[in-house]
């Protein structure tokens, strides 16, 4: 598995991924503790877009990204 370099890339991909199969689609965040790095990870079992980062702007960005896929959960909008 490849994890993208640019956040832009990854948080498009990742919407798109989430809205093309809303009901497969999984997200899954592993923080490790020993190289201060984020890892995130999106899958609808076909596709599945990565990404890893230890910038706090970045964690930011990321934090924003999982709360509108969670808005769109919550909401039902497909």
């Amino acid at each position: 598995m490849v994890y993208l370099e640019a956040y832009e890339d990854f948080e498009k991909a990742a919407e798109r991924l989430y809205l093309s199969a809303p009901n497969k689609t999984r997200c899954v965040m592993k923080y490790n503790h020993s190289n201060s790095c984020l890892k995130v990870k999106v899958t609808d079992d076909t596709v599945c877009v990565q990404y890893q980062t230890d910038s706090q702007q970045e964690l930011k960005k990321l934090e924003k990204l999982i709360s509108n896929l969670m808005k769109h959960m919550a909401s039902g909008e497909r």
